[in-house]
């Protein structure tokens, strides 16, 4: 039976301003423009222009809501950046802990609010400085820690219990935090009074990364139990950041990030509980990390949508609370963005992305340096990063009201169809049986590469612009201050580990690890094991080779 719609004055309206836009449409189709299509980053169809007709199905309380409030949307707190600035967290870290300290003091100098630790790559796979697999990447990409002693000279001097600390460490996550602890300890700081991050997230790095040392399931027991630990003893740590990062710098979309991101969030959230934690004792304090790349709007779609996502999953699979529903996360701008070519163009790039991030409603945020695609960062570099920070707060005005884009007819649109595609992925990933079995299986890998390709295809056929690389290029040296590391620190490192493994008390230290492979054998939460070990200054070699003899090495297989 064919029923009347009802005539209303929004219906009236919602169909003047649909006639109107065929006839603009009409008209504008007469125009000439630059592409056949354009398209976001992630391939997302962009249209000429967006009007309420692309959102007319949108309901305001159920999809945007207000700040502080379910979805979260438009963040969640109730005074955005009104309230308080984004924590301003330069990601710092090369070559030996005394280096790497003055550059933190030298930061905080500056403004920075908030410490982030790059680990070098023999630490971040879980070696002692003077392993032979360590040979040679000393201290290239971020600090060396092999003991607690580096952890001490590391933050020597710094007021670990005013200010937060953020640690990019995943495999070995669990013992760099028990140094941080330990340390902390040492110097008769309350466990309670520590605020921070370690990343921590394994599955990230089976994805994109590789930066892993034990298989799976063992990792997983090992993230759970810093849940279990920090929730007890270190209550205003993150226990993980969920990160994003590394799976965009790999080659992934802005829509592949985020979902398989939170498609990440949500397996160690379901980790948490299959071991027997509540959701609301240990959701507060997951984190997340994203990429913000160069296409602006979709990456402040992204943002808003990992928040609708993240909240609407927790309430409604696992019970969460409110509290558990804030999706609160870190942001760096894109390392990948940035080119050895004409290196002060980095400035723009970081620039853009940073007020994407911004925009987005960050709680913590990075610029990269100019310098980054050529070295690790001068201080000269570091500073008009940070500074880029500054004047977005300060001077651009873009933080004195909340959501300043929030009803953009655009991006209520972009963010549709970013959480739309979002939960494409889930459907995917849920039908190969969940997280780990599609990461065995390569699919994560596959999509990765594939979006790596075409995008690099994009720029080899000039159908996207790189500016001073495949256009507007110059041929001219670099003008820019370089920096150099210091050539004696590795020398510093070897001695300072010979050093300790003669003066430590060694008798003591091989029952504490005895205690650690016993327990590791076992069901117990291993932080209590580890932060015996550590304090007794095992290294972090000899205390990551205990658990691989327990739990093995993990090894990617073979994708055809």
């Amino acid at each position: 039976m064919w029923v009347a719609k009802m005539d209303t004055p929004e219906r009236r309206k919602s169909e003047k301003i649909e006639k109107k836009a065929n006839q603009w449409h009409a008209k504008a189709q007469r125009s000439e423009e630059r592409k056949d299509s354009f398209i976001t980053a992630s391939g997302v169809p962009i249209e000429r222009l967006y009007t309420p007709l692309d959102i007319a199905d949108m309901d305001y309380l159920r999809d945007m809501g207000f700040p502080g409030e379910y979805p979260y949307t438009r963040g969640v707190h109730y005074s955005g950046y009104r309230g308080k600035l984004w924590t301003m967290r330069m990601f710092a870290g090369f070559g030996c802990a005394e280096e790497t300290n003055a550059r933190y003091k030298y930061l905080l100098a500056h403004g920075e609010s908030g410490l982030s630790v790059a680990f070098d790559f023999p630490t971040l796979n879980g070696y002692d400085t003077d392993d032979p697999e360590a040979k040679g990447e000393f201290g290239k990409c971020g600090v060396g820690v092999s003991s607690l002693a580096d952890m001490e000279i590391l933050f020597d001097g710094l007021p670990v219990d005013d200010i937060t600390t953020s640690m990019t460490i995943n495999g070995p996550a669990a013992v760099i935090w028990a140094m941080y602890l330990a340390n902390a300890q040492k110097r008769g700081i309350p466990l309670n009074k520590l605020g921070g991050t370690i990343q921590n997230d394994i599955l990230k790095e089976y994805m994109a990364q590789n930066a892993f040392i034990f298989p799976p399931r063992p990792s997983m027991r090992l993230i759970v139990d810093t849940f279990e630990f920090g929730m007890q003893k270190v209550p205003r740590w993150n226990t993980i950041s969920i990160s994003g990062y590394h799976i965009r710098e790999a080659g992934a979309t802005a829509v592949q990030e985020l979902a398989f991101t939170l498609a990440d969030g949500l397996a160690y959230v379901q980790a948490g509980i299959d071991h027997g934690l509540k959701v609301d004792d240990f959701a507060p304090r997951l984190s997340f990390f994203f990429n913000c790349h160069n296409d602006f709007f979709e990456e402040i779609a992204k943002f808003r949508a990992a928040r609708r996502i993240w909240a609407r999953e927790i309430k409604e699979r696992f019970n969460g609370s409110e509290r558990s529903q804030w999706l609160r996360f870190h942001t760096q701008t894109a390392g990948c963005s940035l080119t050895a070519q004409q290196p002060e163009n980095n400035i723009v790039r970081t620039t853009i992305q940073a007020l994407a991030a911004v925009l987005g409603g960050t709680q913590s945020l990075h610029t990269n340096s100019m310098d980054e695609a050529l070295a690790l960062p001068s201080e000269k570099a570091v500073t008009v990063a940070l500074r880029t920070q500054q004047i977005i707060a300060h001077e651009s005005g873009v933080t004195i009201t909340i959501d300043p884009l929030g009803g953009s007819y655009f991006l209520e649109c972009l963010t549709d169809k970013t959480e739309e595609a979002v939960y494409d992925y889930f459907t995917k990933i849920d039908m190969m049986g969940g997280v780990i079995p599609a990461m065995e299986a390569g699919f994560f890998h596959r999509e990765i590469a594939d979006s790596a390709y075409r995008y690099q295809q994009e720029i080899d056929n000039k159908e996207r612009i790189v500016v001073g690389v495949n256009e507007y290029a110059m041929n001219e040296p670099i003008a820019i201050p370089i920096l150099e590391m210091d050539k004696e620190g590795e020398k510093r490192q070897l001695e300072r580990l010979s050093r300790l493994r003669r003066e430590r008390d060694n008798e003591t230290v091989s029952v504490k690890l005895e205690a650690l492979r016993q327990a590791a054998q076992g069901k117990e939460n291993l932080m209590p094991y580890l932060l015996e070990a550590v304090s007794a200054y095992a290294t972090l070699g000899e205390v990551c080779g205990v658990l691989r003899k327990v739990f093995g090495e993990y090894r990617l297989p073979a994708l055809v």
